[in-house]
């Protein structure tokens, strides 16, 4: 009895000094990370203060009104931290997406860090240029994402497109060519705009499309087909989960 109750406190201990070392993590990626943006990012800590400065304002003013005005500054502060967090993430990701925006395979990196009950299938087809196309299978259906030289791409999708009819029924495909031409999607707007979707199917079906669509992957990528923007942005998708985890 003795020795299950030692084991089971070390087993706590253990848990305990897991936790506090993936804490100590965080905060050091967290540093890193808001090091890294304030070196490129020269308006960062003006904006942050002055987010904490204007709750704690709109807060004492607001205490004013009540007739206690110390009583809601502790709250301003709180909310101005929080809110300068938020700022914080969103300006990293703003940078990381500026960053990646042109590179080829960006927009598979991109797709692979969504959040949410995506499922994603980088390169399904390719190309010697670098162009590519990706699967993501969601509650809107089936959707065909490409990247690249668009008249080379427009080719890579629609026979993409073919091979998915024939096993997914009547769900929906949908095609999107990611870009900052006419039709296309930016980069940076590129998770937004698959969220404002239809939902139309679920999870139940998604799995099943999984199954069906997997067996359609079994060629490999186009020649050369990087999983993600260039290397030099690895340090910038470090950053851009420690933000969010976070804001």
């Amino acid at each position: 009895m003795a020795k299950a109750q030692s084991v089971s406190k070390e087993a706590k201990a253990a848990k305990k000094q897991a936790r506090k070392a993936a804490s100590k993590e965080r905060r050091q990626q967290l540093w890193q990370a808001f090091q890294m943006q304030r070196k490129e990012d020269k308006r960062l800590i003006p904006y942050m203060v002055g987010v904490i400065v204007l709750s704690i304002a709109v807060f004492t003013a607001l205490g004013f009104l009540l007739g206690s005005p110390w009583l809601l500054i502790p709250l301003g502060v709180v909310l101005g931290v929080l809110g300068a967090f938020i700022l914080f993430g969103r300006r990293v990701q703003k940078n990381v997406y500026t960053k990646a925006e042109g590179q080829p395979g960006a927009a598979g990196w991109a797709l692979g860090n969504m959040r949410g009950q995506w499922r994603v299938t980088q390169a399904v087809s390719g190309t010697s240029h670098l162009d590519a196309v990706h699967r993501v299978i969601g509650k809107p259906g089936v959707i065909l994402v490409g990247e690249g030289s668009p008249t080379r791409v427009k080719s890579l999708l629609n026979q993409e497109k073919k091979k998915a009819a024939r096993v997914v029924g009547d769900t929906p495909i949908y095609e999107i060519m990611v870009g900052n031409d006419d039709g296309q999607i930016p980069l940076s707007k590129l998770e937004r705009h698959l969220n404002k979707l239809p939902s139309n199917i679920d999870r139940k079906r998604m799995e099943t499309l999984e199954g069906r669509l997997a067996a359609l992957s079994s060629k490999a990528p186009g020649p050369g087909m990087p999983k993600g923007p260039l290397p030099g942005n690895a340090k910038m998708k470090s950053m851009q989960r420690t933000a969010r985890r976070r804001g």
